[in-house]
């Protein structure tokens, strides 16, 4: 039987996935020794479209939940309880995973306390629990674009929200000073796609290189595992 992984290439391929409203935004980029080469961002439909990408891609940073409880915690997962602690006033941006009854297509998640972009964003969480088994985190790991860019800004948070225009500047001027090619994400002109998501999905590339090169932290380090065999932490 022939491979599925695609053809054997000279460089390995890293990518930031993140959801958004047309389905999911990919930013990837090749890595070669020491070269990062940032490729335009695509938007794929789905998904199982993100995983079976050809040429595979080597590490996928995802900014959605792996790993689920299975009943309501307050504050959520402990690596939730531990970003927000780590992050200080930019903590709020780190919302409660649902619990795996939510991600059931006919669960009421009107008791789990789950925000209003959580809520949106659950058919999206679906899909990657459709797909996700404990052998696909060699590859998919669970990140936080503010983790990134709290790693990015030397283990310091950022100092305003994205959402304003003074945040949005912040994040533009570090991105250009520490990620090479991030220009050509940010550039990128994409329908449906709003700057802000550009702006994380270059962080949380930068984010799959030094995943790739074993330079990722966990958080918390002795994470704790579903009851599906999946480990339930952040990566920086």
């Amino acid at each position: 039987m022939a491979s599925r992984r695609g053809p054997d290439l000279p460089y390995s391929i890293v990518a930031g996935v993140t959801p958004c409203a047309p389905g999911w935004l990919v930013a990837s980029a090749k890595l070669h020794g020491a070269t990062f080469a940032p490729e335009a961002p695509r938007v794929l439909g789905s998904f199982a479209e993100v995983l079976d990408e050809r040429p595979s891609f080597s590490v996928i940073a995802l900014n959605a939940p792996v790993g689920y409880v299975d009943d309501v915690h307050k504050g959520g997962r402990t690596c939730d309880r531990m970003a927000r602690a780590l992050l200080g006033r930019r903590g709020s941006t780190v919302h409660n995973a649902p619990t795996r009854a939510s991600l059931q297509e006919e669960a009421d998640v009107a008791d789990d306390g789950l925000d209003a972009i959580t809520n949106v964003l659950l058919r999206r969480y679906r899909e990657v629990a459709a797909e996700m088994a404990p052998y696909r985190q060699r590859t998919v790991f669970e990140v936080h674009p503010e983790l990134s860019f709290f790693q990015i800004n030397g283990d310091v948070p950022l100092r305003w929200s994205k959402k304003t225009e003074a945040g949005m500047e912040e994040r533009i001027a570090l991105l250009k000073m520490r990620v090479p090619g991030s220009e050509r994400l940010l550039e990128a002109e994409l329908d449906d796609v709003p700057m802000s998501h550009l702006l994380d999905v270059s962080a949380i590339l930068w984010t799959a290189r030094r995943i790739f090169a074993r330079a990722g932290t966990r958080l918390p380090s002795d994470p704790e595992w579903d009851e599906e065999g999946l480990r339930m932490e952040f990566v920086r």
